[in-house]
């Protein structure tokens, strides 16, 4: 027998939002951020305003929870345009959130405050 797998879909991470021309943005992912998957939590360089995955141990920005990828990018080579959901009032299902590799409970705890902070819940 198969074993199938697939990746997550765009926002399928998501519960509620107010309204989607409010909460999410089209942002830019910094060239080498590499290919992550929808709910990925991002952080944002300070220096240029680009997002990337959330890195917690960076000092340059990233390290700070500024949003959750809403759908499928690829920043490998270049630069390229993502859509984020940034602000709420939103709910997501902390089941589906991609967090770092390696990310320690306090780290996430920091994030996930970081998020509630921009009215992006987790339940």
């Amino acid at each position: 027998m198969a074993t199938l797998s697939e990746l997550p879909h765009p926002g399928g991470f998501l519960t509620w939002e107010v309204l989607r021309d409010y909460t999410r943005d089209t942002v830019t992912l910094a060239s080498g951020a590499g290919k992550p998957v929808p709910g990925t939590v991002l952080g944002k360089i300070t220096t240029g305003g680009k997002f990337t995955p959330l890195a917690p141990g960076a000092s340059n920005g990233s390290q700070n929870a500024a949003g959750i990828l809403w759908g499928h990018a690829d920043a490998t080579d270049a630069d390229a345009p993502a859509v984020v959901l940034v602000r709420g009032p939103a709910i997501v299902n902390r089941h589906e959130i991609v967090w770092p590799d390696g990310a320690t409970e306090g780290q996430i705890a920091t994030a996930t405050t970081a998020l509630a902070g921009l009215g992006i819940i987790l339940r």
